[in-house]
């Protein structure tokens, strides 16, 4: 099966659990975002995506949110956005949800 076909498949897969990562200021990179976004559908589905594109860091502040963007291997685009849940000292929540645009 190909990526661009379990892209809808897994949406619910991405939603169900937050991730977290930690940082050692008060963002989280662009490319370490961009990163556990293709890490956590790899993990899930067993590829990765062609990219993951994200606009910028994201502020390590409870209830920010960032838009981004995945690329399937077959060039499909879906709209996702990172939301901030919980900071604690360099440890930053977030959850990945499918946007519906």
């Amino acid at each position: 099966m190909r990526i661009g076909f379990m892209i809808p498949l897994v949406c619910a897969a991405l939603l169900a659990g937050g991730c977290s990562i930690s940082t050692g200021g008060n963002a989280v990179s662009k490319a370490r975002i961009e990163q556990k976004v293709a890490d956590r559908l790899a993990a899930t589905v067993g590829q990765r995506p062609k990219a993951v594109t994200c606009p910028g860091d994201l502020k390590a502040e409870q209830g920010t949110k960032m838009r981004c963007q995945l690329e399937a291997a077959d060039g499909s685009k879906i709209g996702l956005t990172v939301t901030v849940t919980a900071v604690n000292g360099s440890d930053v929540k977030f959850n990945i949800k499918v946007d519906n645009k």
